[in-house]
């Protein structure tokens, strides 16, 4: 029912799983490209793209002026307290006792730790960061909700995050860019036990004013 892979990419192994009925059930509709690409990660994730110090997660600017809505007593913190209490004696993590509590528990949740990257050539990062190789991300939770695809990401101190945003829009190109699902499919949103913050990527303004390190 849930297939699982280890990746060994820069900084960890990350443990790719996929809910195979929800797949099956969810990626449908305009959604088949997503469905093909959850299946192939299993068997052709290109590695050597993660290899590199070039994460999404290490992003360090704000996106700019856009609507980032916060949403007290969310679902997805309903769930993530959920998955603390119940799997508390049984993953050492935070995010693993979250993660794996929604793919085995929540309707719409797909897979967790999926697995993305962005060539140059299909995206200018110049103007954000010099980097010729990938940048690359594993998205925490992904999710098939009526007609739109969510990139979530868990932050165990949600309301304190500065670039939470800018890590998840870029996780959300990265996917729309390998699936060729457009952009306006999707949504975005990061979250904990208490708090969630959810926005729409095709109101990013990419005119970044001031670029911290990367």
């Amino acid at each position: 029912m849930i297939k699982k892979l280890s990746l060994d990419h820069k900084g960890g192994f990350y443990l790719y799983r996929a809910h195979q009925p929800k797949v099956d059930r969810l990626c449908v509709n305009g959604f088949d490209k997503l469905k093909k690409y959850i299946e192939e990660m299993f068997w052709s994730c290109p590695n050597e793209h993660f290899q590199g110090e070039h994460r999404s997660s290490k992003l360090k600017f704000s996106l700019g002026n856009f609507q980032l809505k916060q949403l007290n007593g969310h679902e997805m913190s309903m769930l993530a307290s959920l998955g603390l209490q119940n799997n508390k004696d049984v993953f050492k993590t935070n995010h693993s006792k979250v993660q794996v509590f929604m793919l085995e528990h929540d309707d719409n949740t797909v897979a967790i730790e999926v697995p993305v990257w962005l060539h140059k050539n299909e995206f200018n990062f110049n103007k954000f960061i010099e980097n010729e190789k990938p940048l690359t991300g594993h998205i925490d939770v992904l999710r098939v909700e009526g007609n739109y695809i969510w990139i979530w990401d868990y932050k165990p101190r949600a309301i304190e995050e500065k670039f939470a945003s800018t890590q998840i829009y870029f996780y959300c190109l990265m996917l729309s860019n390998r699936t060729g699902i457009p952009l306006e499919k999707f949504r975005c949103g990061y979250f904990d036990d208490r708090t969630a913050f959810v926005f729409d990527p095709n109101f990013v303004n990419l005119d970044v004013r001031k670029l911290d390190e990367f």
